[in-house]
Parts: structure tokens; sequence; C-alpha cells
């Protein structure tokens, strides 16, 4: 079954979760098996889900090129691609920030060749440019428009404040933060100014790189990113996996995984439109899937995030 929203001011219609392609940048997440990612792809469009989500940072263009094989043969104008512009990457692997007229220009070609495409639905700044004035930016960005290479265009990682500056000087439709029910902050600013201004949401790291998803104990080590962040580690992590484990009662009352359970409760927020979800294979797609379109109760919602913060 099909479930579509409206992406804010974008106008763009969209599955409520969108497949998300931070996995494929091996500097973080070590190598992830390809043809298990195009499989994904493949099902979460049997599934009903047509939203997309990329960046060239993911891999230095990887999950671009991965993404556009697998899209091969479907019909474009039933999905929506989002891809994001910041790093200027060189061949020799150092990159730097570039939201240079020129860069985004340049760079939107180089990512419609390796997505296969002749358009791209939404076109993100990764994040905060600060050499580059945003007149220079949004020209650019406005000049892709016109050209008929990109339908819209939006911000990822910005401050309400640099957002607002962002507004100022062009059409900036959605805003792509940091979220989930641990990460909370933007709730504060960023959340009620895109709900005052009808900008799209879509939020990144719904589970929190996994942690959110039910499936962990508090005792697994690991080999990517997470090796390295706080959460993952000792008393912590065994006291959020508990605590996600503590939902499991009322995620059987809706008849969802922990999982399902927490995304349909990120998405209850009424000034979030989409969660991205990070997928490896099939199953993790169809589990993500089963949110859609699901209601949480009011008291429960309340009990669920006050039983993650601790």
């Amino acid at each position: 079954m099909e479930h579509r929203i409206v992406l804010g001011c974008s106008g763009l219609h969209v599955s409520p979760i969108c497949f998300g392609t931070w996995q494929l940048s091996p500097r973080f997440w070590g190598n992830v098996s390809q043809p298990d990612i195009i499989a994904a792809v493949r099902r979460a469009l049997d599934l009903g889900i047509n939203f997309f989500d990329t960046a060239g940072a993911y891999g230095d263009g990887l999950a671009e090129r991965v993404l556009g094989e697998a899209m091969a043969g479907t019909k474009r104008d039933k999905i929506v691609i989002a891809t994001k512009v910041f790093h200027h990457f060189h061949a020799d692997g150092h990159r730097y920030p570039d939201l240079s007229a020129s860069y985004v220009t340049t760079y939107c070609d180089e990512a419609l060749g390796r997505l296969k495409t002749d358009y791209i639905d939404l076109y993100q700044l990764h994040s905060f440019d600060p050499l580059t004035p945003l007149e220079e930016t949004t020209a650019a960005l406005e000049g892709l428009r016109q050209a008929g290479k990109i339908r819209c265009y939006g911000v990822s990682n910005f401050t309400v404040e640099q957002f607002r500056l962002a507004r100022r000087h062009g059409d900036y439709a959605t805003c792509q933060p940091l979220y989930s029910l641990l990460d909370r902050q933007i709730e504060q600013d960023l959340l009620p100014y895109c709900a005052s201004e009808g900008i799209g949401v879509l939020i990144y790291s719904p589970l929190a790189c996994g942690l959110l998803a039910g499936k962990y104990d508090g005792s697994e080590n690991f080999n990517d990113l997470r090796a390295k962040d706080g959460r993952f580690q000792g008393e912590m992590f065994k006291n959020v996996a508990s605590a996600v484990r503590g939902l499991e009662p009322m995620a059987r009352k809706y008849g969802l995984t922990l999982c399902q359970l927490v995304l349909a409760a990120t998405l209850a927020h009424p000034a979030i439109h989409c969660a991205i979800v990070g997928i490896k294979n099939a199953a993790q797609i169809e589990e993500a899937a089963g949110a859609m379109g699901k209601t949480i109760e009011r008291e429960d919602y309340f009990e669920i995030r006050s039983k993650l913060q601790g």
C-alpha cells in the first residue's frame, strides 16, 4: 500500500520513509555489499517507497553511482531522488567545502551522470559554507532549476539562523537536520521555524545509527564509526539498549517491531514529514516500511520519549 505526503512547500509527493544511502560511505561504515543495497532499493520500490536520499560525500560519489545502477529500468517519474553538494573532491582523496556557483553547477552535472538521470528532484546544500555568500550559491541553484536540471532545492545541517539567511536569498523549500528521539535539540528552534514557514523536513538518523532499532543488548562491539561513539560504549550503551527493550510491551500493543514503533513515534511530530533510514539489505527496508501510516496515542508518545531520555 502506498503512503504519500507532500514534502512541505517543495510540492514533492514522497513516502514518509526515505531510503538513505550514507552506509555506502566506506570511511564511516566499512565495505557494505553493493548487490544487497541494489536489491534493497528494488524491494523498497515494491513496498511503495519512492523517496531516495544520497550525497556526494557518501563514498565520494559511490552512493550516487550505486543508486543510479539500482534505479536503472524504473519509471523516472515514479521516484524522487535527493542528493547533496558540499565537498569538493580531488583524485588524491582530499576534499574541502565548496558551495561556489561554479562548483554547485559542475557537481550537479557530475551527479546527474552518476545517477543516470536527466534531473534531480531535490538538490541540497549538505552543510554551511562560511566562505561563499549565499547569494552566489542561490543564484547557481536558481540557474539549475531554470535549466530543468533540478526541481527544487534545500539545505542540510544548517542552524535555524543559517537557514533564515539562506531563505532571504532564494526559495529553499526543505531542510534535512539530524533528529531522533534521543537527539531532539531542533525542537527548540529549527522545527518551529520550519513549521511556521511550511518547510519540508526530512530528518536523518532517526534510529541514532541503529541504537534505537531494538536489536542490541549493550554488549556488542563495532568496527565502524560506532566504535568511537560513546553512546555505543559501556554503561551508556547498556542503559539505552535496555530502555529501548523496555518498549516491547508497547510495540506489541500496536503490532509493531521496536524499530517500527520508534519510527512511527518520530514521524508523529507535526513538523517532520519524512524519516531517512539507512538501509543495508532488503529485510531492513521491509521493516522500516511497516512504520508508514501508523499512529501512536498521545500518552504513549510521551511515554516513549520519557523512557528513552531516562
